[in-house]
Parts: structure tokens; C-alpha cells; sequence
């Protein structure tokens, strides 16, 4: 039986990894700075007027994400960043910097409005971190680990001068100050966004700060909310009820990004390396690279999708857009990411039915993200309030003496999966079906009922292979297997 477990995770996790690999090397509509340095992205004539339109292109973008928050109410304390516009008149409040005759790039003066709410930690908390950790680097930004006034672990998050976009930019520019720009518009974009777009799900922007660095004035750097990186090979390993967890948070933050205030939101590049796991529950840590962009079509051929295992073709609405693209885009990589691998393995059997339903439903892209998350949410009411247990077969065939007040310290034995590495620790609605998994598993000659419970309301429970020892325990409760 051990073995047959371990083939099966085995085999699980190898599938994952072939599947990660191809998905990574192939996903459609994204195309990494390395290589478009590497490849076709070359100086136009004159070099520095080329970098200056790609300054104003991305500053007219983080302009186009502010101008959401012009309709809805905003509050007296406004804060102003960091200078990234030209100096202007009042009559050119709000037009893209421009360049200047001789090819120059503009000069940083005007400020950005962003928060409408002040922010919780500034630089001067910055002043008091320590236990700092190095946690990882992209494209544009590296990422630390630090504790602020010695009690708060948050992630700080910068531009990377030793990073590829940087690296790349100086290489083709000469021109350190302005590379820095381009590349701290990524930062200010997810800083409009995370401050946008309010969600559970959605990583927590705590602050900024601005300080010269590099000879640089107003390098900048942000405040978030700290998570653990999202690692699937470990998570292949929890309880299918974690795994769950993880999918139906999914399901909630794509449903609140197609319904944001933004308008329908898409993660051009989704990866489990952009989300984290905070408590239990997905957060989305990147969205420099989201966007609120639909596509336009004249007919449904301009509407065509592509990934590496599958094409899709939407249909293009009569107002000229492709219809939901943004929305179908985050379903199909939520199901070739997490669903094909999360959801069904090791399921209760009585909901494996729906649950393949709801991967197959969603690998084809027939249903939208209103469906999806009201079939999960059914799953969820289903399991945590033990009515998928109805359907199933318990009929108890062996007794049980309750032993209140104690519990057993030893006799462990290894289960898959468990909460505790050195015994066998699973979640049960009540005790009915503890004494059905004990029915199930050979060794099994005793279970300890726990005070503790999973983010589902179950109870957790020891499994044990013999009773030889009892102990007085005020939190525990000992069931154990009566034999004739």
C-alpha cells in the first residue's frame, strides 16, 4: 500500500514538472525582457529619443490605470510619489512626457497622485530593519525579507540594478538614470494596482519609501505584506483539503479581477512563481504585468488564443471586442497551473464526480468564471458541512470503546497525507468517519479525537496501530477498536 502511494505521488509530481516546463517555455502572449534584448529589440535611430518613447509609453500607462480612480471618490489625504513627469503647465496636466527637440529625455519635476488613503509604513521604518534575507530576483525587481522595529516580517521590493532589465537597458543606452526610470514605472503600475484593487487574495501594499541609492535620487522602494513562496511539489504532498483551499481562493481572485473596479483584469504572465501563500490562502504577489486591455476584432478569427497544449477561439462582440478574453485567458492557466493537478487527486470519493466536472469544464473553456466559482463554492458547502458523506456507505462494522479525557503519546504510524510527519494525522467531520478511515487503514487499532480544527471547521485526529499506553489528556478523547 506504501509503495502503491509513493508511485502515485511519484507520478504526479513528474507529470507536474513536465507540464510546469512546457507550460513556462510556452505561454502565449509573453515574452520576457532577456529575450527581447536578446532577440529582435534593438536602439531605433539615435538611441536615447527611442528609450525616452518607451519612457513616455510606460508612463502613459500607469496614467491610463489612474485614471480609474478619477470616478470614484476620493479622500482629502492624497499622497504624491516620486517625480517621473516633466515639468508642465497647467494646461498639459495629464499628457505623456514628452522629449525635448534635441532628443533629450524629460526631466523628472510633476508627481504621480496614488493612495487616496496615507500609507502604513514609510521610510521611516525603513530605518529600524533587521534579520534582512535575500529572497529571490525577476526581470526588474529583487525581493528581501526584513523585520520592521523588531516585531513586524514584511517584503521589500526594489528595482534590480543588477537585473536583466536594468543590465540590458544600460547595455543598448548608456544612460543609468533613465534605464532606472523604465524600469521603476513596473513598480509604480503594481503600486496604482495593489492600491486599486482591494481583495483578499491580492498581496497587501503596506508603504513606500524614497531614497537616493546608486546615485540616484528617489530610487523606490515598496512595503508589502509577506507570504511563503508557492512551491507545487510540496503542495502535492498536503491533504487534498489544503490543496483545495488553494484552488477555490483562485477561483475567488479571478472572479473579483473580472468584476474589478478596473474593469476585467488579466495576469499576462501567470505562473505559481507570481503567487504566495499567506495563512493558508493564495495571494497574488505580481501584477506589473496585469492588464485591463481587451482585445479588439472584426470578427471571431482576431479572437484566437493560443497555448501550448490548446487553441481557443472567442467571439468577437458587436461593440468589436473579443468577448471575456481577459477572463477566459486567467481560467484556461488557473486549470493548466493548479486545477489538472490540484483538485481531483485524492478527493473524497463522493465528490470526485463534480470535481472532474469542474476541471473538464474549465479545460475546454466552457464555462465562464461565475460558473466555476458557484460549482466550487458547492464543493466547499458540501464538504465542510459533511454532506458529501450522505451519499456514502457507513455502515460501521467493528466497535469501539470511548475512553474521554486521554490519549495515546505513542504507537504512530506514516499515512498519506498527514499533518504530522511522524504519525498519522488527518482531518474527519466527525467521528463517524474517523472510524471509517480507521476501518480503512490496516493498522489502524485506535484514533485520538484533538481539540484542534482545519480553516474548514473539521476536526483533526490521531491514528494510531495499538493502545498499550493511555494517558490522561483534558483536550483529547480515545476511541479504541474493541476485539472479540
Amino acid at each position: 500500500m506504501r509503495r502503491r502511494k509513493a508511485a502515485v505521488v511519484a507520478g504526479v509530481c513528474l507529470c507536474f514538472c513536465l507540464g510546469t516546463v512546457l507550460n513556462v517555455l510556452f505561454v502565449p502572449g509573453y515574452e520576457h525582457p532577456q529575450r527581447r534584448a536578446r532577440g529582435g529589440f534593438t536602439p531605433a535611430a539615435g538611441g536615447r529619443p527611442d528609450l525616452a518613447r518607451q519612457i513616455q509609453e510606460r508612463y502613459a500607462e500607469v496614467l491610463r490605470y489612474q485614471a480609474h480612480r478619477a470616478a470614484a471618490q476620493v479622500r482629502p489625504l492624497e499622497r504624491r510619489l516620486m517625480d517621473l513627469a516633466p515639468p508642465r503647465g497647467s494646461s498639459e496636466r495629464g499628457k505623456a512626457p514628452q522629449a525635448d527637440g534635441r532628443g533629450g529625455l524629460p526631466s523628472p519635476a510633476a508627481k504621480i497622485e496614488l493612495a487616496p488613503i496615507p500609507p502604513r509604513l514609510g521610510c521611516r521604518d525603513l530605518r529600524n530593519l533587521t534579520d534582512v534575507h535575500y529572497l529571490g530576483s525577476g526581470y526588474t525587481k529583487a525581493v528581501y525579507r526584513v523585520v520592521l522595529n523588531r516585531s513586524l516580517a514584511v517584503a521589500l521590493k526594489s528595482v534590480d540594478f543588477a537585473g536583466h532589465d536594468i543590465e540590458n537597458c544600460v547595455k543598448l543606452y548608456a544612460a543609468l538614470g533613465d534605464c532606472y526610470r523604465l524600469a521603476s514605472y513596473k513598480i509604480v503600475k503594481e503600486m496604482v494596482l495593489l492600491q486599486r484593487l482591494q481583495h483578499p487574495n491580492i498581496l497587501q501594499l503596506y508603504g513606500y519609501c524614497y531614497q537616493d541609492s546608486n546615485d540616484i535620487p528617489d530610487t523606490l522602494t515598496t512595503i508589502t505584506e509577506l507570504g511563503s513562496p508557492l512551491e507545487m511539489i510540496q503542495l502535492l504532498q498536503t491533504s487534498w483539503e489544503d490543496r483545495f483551499r488553494i484552488c477555490l481562493s483562485l477561483v475567488r481572485l479571478l472572479y473579483y479581477l473580472a468584476h474589478s473596479p478596473l474593469g476585467s483584469v488579466t495576469l499576462l504572465d501567470f505562473r505559481p512563481r507570481q503567487f504566495v501563500i499567506v495563512d493558508g490562502e493564495l495571494k497574488v504577489t505580481d501584477l506589473d504585468d496585469a492588464s485591463i486591455e481587451e482585445s479588439s476584432c472584426t470578427s471571431n478569427s482576431d479572437c484566437f488564443i493560443e497555448f501550448p497544449a490548446r487553441n481557443f477561439t472567442l467571439p468577437c462582440s458587436v461593440e468589436g471586442r473579443c468577448q471575456n478574453m481577459n477572463e477566459k485567458r486567467n481560467l484556461y492557466n488557473a486549470y493548466r497551473f493548479f486545477f489538472t493537478y490540484l483538485l481531483p487527486h485524492s478527493a473524497p470519493s463522493s465528490l470526485r464526480p463534480l470535481l472532474d466536472v469542474i476541471v473538464n469544464a474549465t479545460g475546454e473553456l466552457h464555462w465562464g468564471i461565475d460558473e466555476t466559482v458557484a460549482q466550487l463554492e458547492r464543493v466547499f458547502h458540501l464538504y465542510k458541512s459533511g454532506m458529501y458523506l450522505q451519499n456514502a456507505t457507513r455502515m460501521q462494522k467493528t466497535e469501539y470503546r470511548q475512553i474521554p479525557e486521554a490519549a495515546i503519546p505513542d504507537e504512530n504510524y506514516h499515512c498519506w497525507p498527514s499533518y504530522h510527519h511522524k504519525g498519522c494525522l488527518l482531518s474527519v467531520f466527525d467521528v463517524s468517519e474517523a472510524m471509517e478511515v480507521c476501518e480503512n487503514h490496516s493498522q489502524c487499532k485506535a484514533f485520538v479525537l484533538t481539540n484542534q480544527t482545519t480553516w474548514t471547521g473539521r476536526q483533526l485526529v490521531f491514528f494510531k496501530m495499538g493502545s498499550n499506553r493511555i494517558l490522561p489528556d483534558p483536550d483529547k478523547i480515545t476511541y479504541v477498536k474493541v476485539t472479540g
